[in-house]
């Protein structure tokens, strides 16, 4: 099998790379600019990006299979309609390039926002999607990137099997991502107090390898939630500082936290920087749903760790790669 990843600069991209050369299979590493988090993989690296159709046509040829990473998170709206280029149009252009050059198969990474929470029961593969005018810019847009990619495999014929992810911990994560932000902060004794609220929480591991498994024996047109348990930010956190060797910090009564979150938006915005809380984040955090990957772990093996393994391992990751001192 040969595999093209688009995003493999990315979180889940260094340790899919990883996984995926660790069992022979020959990787094709699509980055935008950024090569450090896959060199020395042994992986072939290209550049392209997703907004440019012809670019990815050259760097899809020979492959059997595409991972499609490449996206803009936000908790800040769509951002001059960064967002929906990235999300929608990025990903109707990879799905567009894949088929041109005859690949067999698209996995398409969403994620568990382009489904509604505010339905009752456990979140599965059969709750509705979010609607082109509902809920945040990032939601709508994940939504709407699924339509995309399949809209283009009826016309096509090309095989899409569509994983969404909850929210991802763990270690390889160069960038470093949104929660290793925070884990940081934690660790170096720069977050002054947490938010209150949960999520449902998933090693980048796991996740890597479930998008493994639907690149190899996922059903065509399916979807697969890769999700793991749900735990209290406060939670994790409080483990991250643990580990760190520091006081973990006091929780936000709610009242405050919506009131700190919009004076933090207008510092990031003043210094050109995403704060780690904003409204949307907040929004998030209030989402209390189990979630559930049954149908994952029946049709392709899937067995997520718990939680507090990626968010210890993500802390001595930081650390054994110079981002904490020791």
């Amino acid at each position: 099998m040969r595999v093209a990843i688009t995003g493999a600069s990315g979180h889940v991209g260094a340790n899919l790379v990883r996984r995926l050369g660790a069992a022979g299979v020959a990787v094709r590493a699509v980055v935008r600019r950024n090569r450090r988090p896959v060199e020395g993989t042994g992986a072939e690296i290209a550049a392209a990006d997703v907004g440019h159709p012809d670019a990815l046509r050259r760097v899809f040829d020979g492959a059997d299979v595409v991972v499609h990473l490449a996206s803009l998170i936000s908790i800040l709206g769509d951002r001059g309609g960064a967002v929906f280029r990235v999300n929608v149009d990025g990903a109707r252009n990879v799905a567009e390039a894949a088929a041109a050059a005859g690949v067999r198969r698209l996995v398409h990474v969403s994620s568990i926002h382009a489904y509604r929470h505010d339905a009752p029961g456990p979140l599965d593969e059969t709750a509705p999607k979010v609607g082109a005018h509902e809920g945040a810019a990032y939601d709508r847009s994940k939504a709407l990137g699924e339509q995309a990619v399949l809209e283009v495999a009826t016309r096509t014929g090309l095989e899409v099997v569509i994983v969404q992810p909850t929210a991802i911990i763990g270690p390889w994560d160069f960038a470093p991502s949104r929660m290793g932000r925070t884990v940081l902060a934690v660790a170096r004794r720069r977050l002054p107090a947490v938010v209150p609220g949960g999520f449902d929480w998933v090693d980048v591991r796991d996740v890597a390898a479930g998008i493994e498994q639907a690149a190899r024996i996922g059903q065509p047109g399916a979807s697969y939630i890769l999700s793991g348990a749900y735990r209290p930010i406060s939670d994790l956190l409080a483990i991250a500082a643990r580990i760190a060797g520091v006081r973990p910090p006091p929780t936000l009564p709610g009242w405050t936290a919506r009131a700190v979150a919009p004076v933090a938006e207008r510092i990031g915005a003043r210094l050109g920087k995403e704060p780690l809380v904003t409204r949307e984040s907040l929004a998030t955090l209030r989402f209390g749903r189990p979630v559930s990957c049954a149908k994952a772990a029946r049709e392709l093996g899937y067995r997520p760790r718990p939680p507090e393994e990626a968010v210890a391992d993500a802390v001595r990751w930081f650390r054994d790669h110079g981002y904490l001192r020791p």
